[in-house]
């Protein structure tokens, strides 16, 4: 694969080549929402490059395919309202859980597929609703299929429309694809299934796993798989409502934010200001960040109030929404049993002049706590939100948090009972949603460093560190303390570093343990 320079170059290809060859002729056959979204999201146009290995030929082909097909199941107006209601109440397509990798599986129950031709296009614009649905909805994070086809036959075999669902992901959605289950397979669909592999080609075929109840939970963990696949998960379709996440109340609901958690935190940055001495000398020691993931704009930073708490620092991604700027963007980092990170700081900014309410909701809300996760935030104020571990339990890939805000009139209070009744009433069409996923930072052996986590007896790692005080150290530095290495989005290993309470005496000293110090 190309370079992240050599990749931007391909995109910038892409586009001018598109434009000239392709939309003069064309342009009546696309959307022009595609036509626009194709100048403007380089992940799209980066995927689609990725998807045809980065040749430009075949990666225009794709999206001259794609954006025909999106037109002609006008993908961008497909709604609940315009789909027939009794195609949701089927339940034979739907989204729920995540497999052992943290992706959204996409279920296809073959059992209450019945094969009419007079239907198959509404079951077929079904199944790009649901794509469309949730390549917006998450990021465009990729999905793992799975046909659940037991109790199946022959009289449920339908190669039309399982060519449409191969052709959505090999043809129209690229890289959308990590894996397709298949639980069951009845022997009498073995040649059927020969001609689907015919259509998938050699890159799609490796993703095809075979299964039965011993081996599906290789991909799926149990919670996520009903009990007749061998697995515990109660959930039962049902509609309405649209089947989502299922987000709830997290522990400690409407906490003070002033917690224990966040004092401790305080104390921690007191302690570190006062050790350290002077900070000119510290920015001497330790290089500039790079540049490779989104910093928040100085110009934001100034913007925000005194409101924001002391211990809250700049987040290294942000999502600008309407409504809310929400920091991290995607993921919110914890670690493993090893590595022990257990607290993850959000920060929420109100971009509005109006006061804007808040929820948080978690899928797993036996596990964490969050404070607050009930509240509002003042017009141009920061605020901080702490989400902490609770008891013995651990962060896993499949753990999502739902963040909602809307807008709050100036006359409407802000207390309990005024921000209970509020959403109440607040229309579904007024509320900002955005979604974060949990990324488990796992212990990793470093290249060329290679300190102990606690070689000068310093507290436990907390993800506020990794977000907010992160400097990047080149191998060749020597420093007090490694906090942990992140594995970031980018892709890029990032080793965090952060000054430990023992003041260094000159940049020239060297590293030792706690043994070296007491001689």
């Amino acid at each position: 694969m190309a370079d992240r320079q050599d990749k931007a170059a391909l995109i910038s290809e892409t586009r001018r080549r598109f434009e000239a060859e392709y939309l003069p002729d064309k342009s009546d056959k696309y959307d022009s929402r595609d036509v626009e979204r194709l100048q403007q999201d380089d992940k799209w146009v980066e995927n689609y490059l990725i998807w045809r290995h980065d040749v430009v030929d075949d990666t225009l082909k794709m999206i001259d395919e794609s954006f025909q097909w999106r037109k002609e199941y006008t993908v961008n107006d497909l709604t609940e309202s315009v789909l027939p209601k009794w195609l949701f109440e089927n339940g034979s397509i739907f989204l729920h859980g995540y497999d052992k990798e943290g992706y959204k599986l996409f279920w296809f129950r073959v059992k209450l597929h019945i094969r009419d031709p007079k239907q198959q296009l509404e079951k077929k614009k079904l199944v790009a609703f649901w794509l469309e649905h949730y390549a917006k909805r998450d990021h465009g994070k990729p999905l793992t299929v799975v046909f659940d086809m037991a109790e199946t036959g022959i009289s449920h075999i339908d190669l039309d429309f399982v060519r449409f669902i191969v052709n959505c992901f090999t043809d129209y959605y690229p890289n959308f694809l990590t894996k397709i289950v298949i639980f069951e397979m009845p022997w009498i669909m073995n040649a059927a299934f020969k001609i689907v592999k015919g259509w998938l080609g050699p890159d799609a075929i490796s993703m095809l796993k075979f299964t039965n109840k011993n081996e599906v939970q290789d991909y799926i963990s149990g919670e996520y798989l009903p009990p007749h696949m061998g697995g515990t998960d109660s959930f039962k379709y049902s509609y309405p409502p649209l089947v989502d996440d299922d987000f709830q109340t997290p522990l400690c609901e409407n906490g003070p934010v002033t917690s224990e958690d966040e004092h401790e935190s305080k104390e921690e940055i007191d302690v570190d200001t006062k050790e350290t001495g002077d900070p000119s000398e510290e920015q001497n020691l330790i290089p500039k960040k790079m540049n490779s993931v989104e910093q928040i704009p100085k110009s934001e930073e100034t913007d925000k109030t005194d409101f924001k708490p002391k211990n809250a620092k700049k987040a290294l991604t942000t999502f600008k929404g309407p409504l809310l700027h929400i920091s991290p963007a995607e993921e919110l980092y914890f670690g493993s049993k090893e590595t022990g990170e257990r607290k993850c700081l959000i920060v929420l900014t109100n971009v509005t002049k109006n006061i804007v309410a808040f929820k948080v909701r978690t899928t797993a809300p036996e596990k964490y706590r969050v404070k607050p996760s009930n509240s509002s935030c003042e017009p141009g104020a920061s605020l901080d939100i702490i989400i902490s571990l609770h008891g013995g339990f651990a962060a896993s890939l499949q753990d999502r948090f739902l963040i909602m805000a809307a807008e709050m009139d100036q006359c409407s209070g802000a207390g309990v009972s005024e921000l209970t009744q509020f959403w109440k009433e607040v229309p579904r069409t007024k509320v900002m949603e955005h979604r974060l996923r949990c990324h488990v930072v796992e212990s990793s052996k470093p290249s060329t460093l290679t300190l102990k986590e606690n070689a000068f007896n310093i507290p436990a790692k907390t993800n506020e560190d990794l977000h907010i005080q992160g400097q990047v150290v080149s191998s060749g530095e020597k420093v007090p303390s490694l906090r942990a290495a992140v594995y970031v989005p980018q892709g890029r290993l990032l080793w965090i570093a952060k000054w430990s309470r023992h003041r260094v005496r000159s940049r020239s000293q060297t590293l030792k343990t706690p043994e070296e110090h007491k001689e």
